[in-house]
C-alpha cells in the first residue's frame, strides 16, 4: 500500500461486452453493445474492452461502430499475436478516439505445450512480433501473458521485457482460470512489477477470473502489490463463472479507502443502473444476495437490524445505497420483523393507530408474517382497516 496522502488512482478496464458477452448465454446484438458502452461512458470506466474484432464480422462491427461513437474513454479490440486479428483490431478501432489494440498469447506450460505446441522461445519471439506489429497502428498496446498465474514467473518477466522493447505500455497478468489464491496472487504480481526489465516504465493489470470464488479478493490483493490497472466486468458476467465483479471492487476501493490507499474515478451512482441495463439485455439475472447490486444488498428484515437502521443506518450499511444508485433501503416486514420497523412502515404509509389497535394490528402482522414470506404494504393497509371496522 502507498503511504501517500493522496489516494493512488486505479484504472478501471471493463471487458463486459467482450469477455462478459462470451458468457453462455449472454450475447448482446450491435444495438445492445452500444447501449451498453454508451452506460460504460457515463459510468466513467477508462477504458472499455468492445469486443474481438477477428472473431465474427459482427463482432468487427460492433466495435467498430462504439469506437465511432465513445469519445470520454479509451476502446480496446481484443486480438491474438497474429497479424490478422491485429488487422481487423486496426479496422475496428480505426475512428476511436482513444484506441488500443490488446494481444494475448499464452505462457504456461499446459497452454505451450497442448494448445499452442509452441517452445518457449517462440513463444516470446511471437509475443514480441505482435507487439511491434500493433504498434505500426497504435501507440496505445496492451500485452497480456495469458495462463499468467499457471506460468513460470521469471518467463513471465522474460516475455514482458520482450514486449516492452516492442512497444507496449500495459502488461496484464491474467489468473485466466482463477486458479491462484490471493496471497500467492499478490506475491506473483509483485514479484513480476520488480523483476521484468523495463517494468518501471509501464503500467501492470490483472485479469481475474472466478472459479474459486476469489476473483475480486484476487483483483484486491493485486492492487495491493502495485497493479494499477483492473479488468473486470458489469456483475461479474464471463466465461464460466464469471471474472470479478467491476461493481465490487470499485466500492471496496471507495469504502475501504483508509486501507486501500487507493481509488478510482468512477462515478459510483451510475453502478445500479449499469447493473440493470447488463442484466435485461443479456437476460441474466442479478442473484438476490450479490454484493451491492443484488435486491437484498440494502434490504432488511431481521428486526434487530430494522431498529439500528432506522436509529443509524451506519449500524447495519457500510455505504448508502444512494452511492451505488438506488434510490433507498427496503425494510421489509416478514416474520423476523420487529414493532419499530412495523411502526415505521404504518407512518410511511400514513396511517394512524392508538396503542389498543397497536396491539392487535401487530399480533396479527406476525401471525400473518408466518404464512408469507413478505407482508405487503396492501396487507398492511388491510390488517389496521380491518381493525377500524
Amino acid at each position: 500500500m502507498t503511504t501517500d496522502s493522496a489516494p493512488r488512482m486505479i484504472r478501471i478496464f471493463d471487458t463486459t461486452l467482450r469477455d462478459g458477452e462470451q458468457a453462455p448465454g449472454c450475447s448482446m446484438n450491435p444495438r445492445e453493445k452500444l447501449e451498453v458502452a454508451r452506460r460504460l461512458e457515463k459510468l466513467g470506466v477508462d477504458i472499455m474492452e468492445a469486443g474481438f474484432p477477428a472473431s465474427s464480422p459482427g463482432d468487427l462491427e460492433s466495435v467498430k461502430t462504439i469506437a465511432g461513437f465513445i469519445k470520454d474513454c479509451t476502446v480496446a479490440g481484443l486480438c491474438r499475436c497474429v497479424e490478422k486479428d491485429i488487422d481487423a483490431g486496426r479496422e475496428a478501432l480505426a475512428k476511436a478516439a482513444h484506441p488500443r489494440i490488446h494481444v494475448f498469447l499464452a505462457t504456461s506450460p499446459i497452454h505451450m505445450e497442448y494448445k499452442l505446441r509452441m517452445t518457449p522461445e517462440q513463444v516470446e519471439e511471437q509475443a514480441a512480433a505482435a507487439v511491434r506489429y500493433a504498434r505500426k497502428f497504435c501507440s496505445d498496446v496492451e500485452f497480456s501473458a495469458e495462463d499468467a498465474s499457471r506460468s513460470d514467473p521469471d518467463f513471465v518477466c522474460r516475455v514482458f521485457g520482450a514486449a516492452i522493447k516492442a512497444g507496449a505500455s500495459t502488461l496484464n497478468i491474467p489468473d485466466t482460470v482463477g486458479y491462484a489464491m490471493p496471497g500467492e496472487f499478490g506475491r506473483l504480481v509483485k514479484y513480476i512489477r520488480e523483476h521484468t526489465p523495463g517494468g518501471e516504465g509501464v503500467q501492470f493489470s490483472v485479469h481475474v477470473h472466478n472459479d474459486l470464488g476469489l476473483a475480486v479478493a484476487n483483483s484486491l490483493a493485486a492492487i495491493q502489490n502495485g497493479a494499477g490497472q483492473i479488468e473486470c466486468t458489469i456483475n461479474g458476467i464471463g466465461e464460466r463463472a464469471g471474472n470479478a465483479s467491476l461493481e465490487e471492487i470499485v466500492m471496496a476501493l471507495r469504502v475501504r479507502k483508509d486501507y486501500f490507499k487507493a481509488d478510482t474515478r468512477l462515478d459510483t451512482a451510475q453502478i445500479y443502473g449499469a447493473s440493470r441495463l447488463v442484466s435485461q439485455v443479456t437476460g441474466v439475472k442479478v442473484q438476490p444476495n450479490k454484493a451491492i447490486v443484488g435486491d437484498n444488498a440494502f434490504a432488511h428484515e431481521a428486526g434487530i437490524h430494522q431498529h439500528g437502521v432506522l436509529a443509524n443506518r451506519a449500524t447495519y450499511e457500510i455505504m448508502t445505497p444512494e452511492s451505488v444508485g438506488i434510490s433507498q433501503n427496503q425494510m421489509v416486514l416478514g416474520k423476523h420483523s420487529g414493532r419499530h420497523a412495523f411502526e415505521d412502515r404504518l407512518k410511511t404509509l400514513g396511517l394512524t393507530v392508538d396503542a389498543p389497535a397497536m396491539e392487535t394490528i401487530f399480533a396479527e402482522f406476525k401471525a400473518l408474517a408466518d404464512k408469507k414470506k413478505v407482508v405487503s404494504d396492501r396487507d398492511i393497509e388491510a390488517l389496521v382497516m380491518g381493525t377500524a371496522a
